[in-house]
């Protein structure tokens, strides 16, 4: 998930829908749901302002570790090996380009 999520990180909404439609991975279909609820998400809490959703950019896109489902597979002399399936969260904050606080290097 993290190569796909890399991809999108930074962009304005729309770009990163475009190129999730692109990308070849499963989880793109994941990423992009997570990205429309949270700009569906700051429309709702923001119903009082104009807010384009064309000028929306992903301020921070994360994936963080989740629970494990821990399984067993049966394995020769009556053994058993342990399986994780390991899950992740996915965290996305989109924001207005004028309220993106771009750092300035000091010299």
């Amino acid at each position: 998930m993290r190569p796909v999520v890399n991809v999108v990180r930074g962009k304005t909404v729309p770009e990163a829908l475009d190129a999730l439609n692109f990308l070849p991975q499963k989880v793109t279909r994941i990423v992009k749901l997570t990205i429309l609820s949270a700009v569906h998400n700051m429309l709702d809490q923001n119903q009082d302002e104009r807010i384009d959703e064309q000028e929306l950019l992903i301020k921070e896109i994360r994936v963080d570790q989740g629970p494990a489902f821990k399984r067993f597979r049966p394995v020769s002399r009556g053994r058993a090996h342990p399986i994780l399936k390991r899950t992740c969260h996915l965290t996305v904050v989109v924001a207005n380009p004028t309220a993106v606080e771009i750092p300035v290097e000091e010299a």
